[in-house]
C-alpha cells in the first residue's frame, strides 16, 4: 500500500501539499484534508470557520483536490485526500480525481463537530452504516483506492462489524483513531483483511510497537505531523519493527 509504513494524518484545513512534502522524508503516505465537498458540508465548514476552526473552502473543492495532488506528483509520498460529503455525486467526482493521481480517497466517518454531523457526514456515518457503505461503494466504483477514517468510543457502534461491512463494499484501508482503545485495533485486524492504519497518540517506539502488536499494518501521526523529531522517532521505530518481521 505504501512504504515506509508511516502516514501523516489530516488536520482539517491545515493538511495541504506543502505540509505533506515537508514530511515526505519520514512517511510513505499523507492524508490531506479534510475537505467538505458539497453545499451541505461546505455550509457546515463555514460555520466551523466562524468559530475559529480552520477549513479548506476553495470555490471549487474538486479542482482544489486535483491541484493539490498535482503538486505532489513529483514526490515519493503516496497522497490521500480525506473528504466529507452529505451527497454521493461529489464522492464519485473526487474519487475519479484521486484515481487519476494514484491517490487514496478517504471517506471521513470521523469528524465529530456538531455542524458537520448534522449534515449526515463525519462521525454520524458510524451510526448510519448503510449510508457509509453507499459512499464507499460509489468511490470504489471509480477504481480509486478507498480508505475509511473511523473513530472508536462512539456508543452503540460495533466498529469491527462496521469495518467488515465497508471492506465488503470495497474499502481497501481502514484508518482508525483508536482514542485509547487499542484493543479495537486487534478486533478489526481479526475481522477483516484490510490494510489497517492506527492513529492517536503515535509519538515514539512504545506507541508504534503497541499498535503494531495489536495487528496494525501501519501507523499515522496526527497533531505532531509537523514536528521532525517525532516523525523521525516514529519512522525509525516502524522501520525497525518491519525489518524484524521480514527477517
Amino acid at each position: 500500500m505504501f512504504s515506509p509504513r508511516v502516514a501523516l494524518a489530516s488536520l482539517s484545513g491545515e493538511s495541504d501539499a506543502e505540509w505533506a512534502m515537508a514530511g515526505a522524508e519520514y512517511a510513505g503516505a499523507a492524508f490531506l484534508g479534510g475537505i467538505a465537498l458539497d453545499e451541505q458540508t461546505r455550509t457546515a465548514a463555514r460555520k466551523l470557520v466562524s468559530r475559529d476552526r480552520t477549513e479548506f473552502l476553495s470555490d471549487d473543492p474538486i479542482e482544489f483536490v486535483d491541484h493539490q495532488l498535482e503538486e505532489l506528483s513529483g514526490t515519493p509520498i503516496r497522497p490521500g485526500f480525506n473528504v466529507r460529503s452529505a451527497t454521493l455525486p461529489p464522492i464519485r467526482a473526487v474519487a475519479e480525481v484521486c484515481r487519476e493521481h494514484d491517490a487514496i480517497v478517504e471517506i471521513n466517518a470521523h469528524c465529530r463537530q456538531e455542524e458537520m454531523c448534522e449534515t449526515g457526514a463525519g462521525q454520524s456515518l458510524l451510526r448510519n452504516p448503510d449510508r457509509l457503505c453507499e459512499q464507499v461503494r460509489v468511490a470504489n466504483e471509480t477504481g480509486a483506492t478507498v480508505s475509511v477514517k473511523l473513530r472508536t468510543e462512539v456508543s452503540g457502534v460495533d466498529l469491527p462489524n462496521l469495518a467488515r461491512r465497508v471492506t465488503d463494499m470495497g474499502a481497501a484501508i481502514i484508518h482508525v483513531d483508536a482514542m485509547d482503545s487499542e484493543h479495537v485495533i486487534a478486533d478489526i485486524a481479526e475481522t477483516t483483511d484490510c490494510f489497517l492504519i492506527a492513529n492517536n497518540g503515535v509519538r515514539d517506539e512504545a506507541t508504534v510497537f503497541e499498535y503494531l502488536e495489536h495487528g496494525a499494518d501501519a501507523v499515522s501521526i496526527g497533531r505532531p505531523s509537523d514536528r521532525p523529531e517525532v516523525l523521525s522517532r516514529v519512522r525509525r521505530a516502524t522501520d525497525e519493527w518491519f525489518a524484524e518481521v521480514v527477517a
